[in-house]
C-alpha cells in the first residue's frame, strides 16, 4: 500500500507540473494577443477617425462632444475639398515628387553603398565617418542653404528644387552598405575570375542579393517624400506644382467660420489611401524577396 501511494501521489505530481506547463504558454500567448490587439487598435483608430469625419456631415465634425459614428454619410467633404484645391493635379505632384526623389535615391544609394561596402580605397574609412557624422546635422539647420543654392539656380516653385536636394541620403546608403558587407566576398571573387568588371559585379551579382534592403529604402523613401510637409511649403508657393499635403497645410477656414475639418479629413483620406495600397504591395513583394534570397543560401 506504501508503494502504490507513493506512486499515486508521484503520478499526481507529474500531472500537475504538466497541466502547469501546459497552462503558462497559453496565458502567454493570451497575454500577447491581446497586447497585439491593443496595438492595432490605437495605431488603426486614427485612421478610422480619419474615415469616418471623411464622410460626416461637417457640423457633425465640429460638434462638441465629438461625434464617432455619423448620422448620415456624406460626399460634402469631397466636393469641399475639390472646391478649394486641385486635388487630382497636386496628387500627381506628390507622386512625381516622392516616385523621382525614390528612383534617384535607389540608383545613388546602390552606388554609393557599393563603393564603400566592396571596394578597396584609400580614406575609405574617413569618408563613412564623415557621412555618417552628417547624419547628426538635423536637416532644419540646412534649409535656409539650400534654399539659398536653390533660389540662385532658379528652382524654386520648379520638381528640379523638390526633387535634386532629396535625391540621395545618407541613412540610405548606410542600410544598403551594412546590407551588402553581410554578403560573401567569394561572390565577387567568383565574378571577377570569370572575367566580370566592377559594374557588372554591382548589377549582376551584388543587387540581386539586396532586394530585401532595395524594397525597404524605396518604401521609407516614398512614405516620407509623399508626407513631407516642411521642403514642399518652403520650395513652393505656385499650386501648379506644390504636392498634395502642402496644399493640404494651407485649407483654413474664413476669419468668421470654423475650420473646415471634414474638408480637411477628406483631404487626409486622399492623401493616406496611396500609401496603405503601396504597403501592401510592397509587403508582400518583400516577404517573398526574404524568402527567396533565403532559399539562396
Amino acid at each position: 500500500m506504501t508503494a502504490t501511494a507513493a506512486l499515486t501521489t508521484a503520478g499526481g505530481a507529474v500531472r500537475r507540473v504538466r497541466g502547469g506547463a501546459t497552462r503558462a504558454p497559453i496565458a502567454e500567448r493570451v497575454l500577447v494577443l491581446a497586447g497585439l490587439v491593443a496595438l492595432v487598435f490605437v495605431t488603426a483608430f486614427p485612421v478610422v477617425v480619419i474615415a469616418l469625419a471623411a464622410f460626416s456631415p461637417q457640423q457633425e465634425v465640429n460638434h462638441w462632444p465629438p461625434r464617432l459614428i455619423p448620422s448620415r454619410l456624406t460626399l460634402d467633404n469631397f466636393a469641399g475639398l475639390v472646391e478649394r484645391l486641385p486635388v487630382l493635379q497636386q496628387s500627381g505632384n506628390s507622386l512625381i515628387f516622392a516616385g523621382t526623389v525614390t528612383l534617384l535615391s535607389l540608383a545613388l544609394n546602390t552606388l554609393a553603398a557599393y563603393a564603400l561596402a566592396r571596394m578597396d580605397f584609400r580614406g575609405r574609412g574617413v569618408l563613412l565617418t564623415v557621412l555618417i557624422a552628417t547624419m547628426m546635422i538635423p536637416f532644419q539647420a540646412l534649409l535656409l542653404p539650400i534654399y539659398q543654392i536653390a533660389s540662385s539656380l532658379g528652382w524654386v516653385n520648379t520638381f528640379f528644387g523638390l526633387v535634386v536636394p532629396r535625391a540621395a541620403d545618407v541613412a540610405g546608403i548606410f542600410l544598403l552598405r551594412q546590407f551588402m558587407i553581410t554578403l560573401p566576398r567569394d561572390l565577387d571573387s567568383a565574378a571577377r575570375i570569370d572575367g566580370a568588371g566592377e559594374f557588372r559585379i554591382f548589377w549582376s551579382v551584388i543587387l540581386p542579393n539586396t532586394k530585401p534592403a532595395l524594397l525597404t529604402m524605396a518604401l521609407f523613401n516614398f512614405v516620407g517624400n509623399w508626407n513631407d510637409l516642411l521642403w514642399p511649403l518652403i520650395m513652393t508657393s505656385d499650386s501648379e506644382v506644390r504636392p498634395l499635403t502642402a496644399g493640404l497645410a494651407l485649407v483654413t477656414g474664413s476669419a468668421t467660420s470654423t475650420a473646415p475639418y471634414g474638408v480637411m479629413m477628406a483631404g487626409a483620406l486622399i492623401a493616406v489611401l496611396p500609401l496603405v495600397i503601396l504597403y501592401l504591395v510592397v509587403q508582400r513583394r518583400f516577404v517573398e524577396g526574404v524568402a527567396m534570397t533565403g532559399m539562396k543560401g
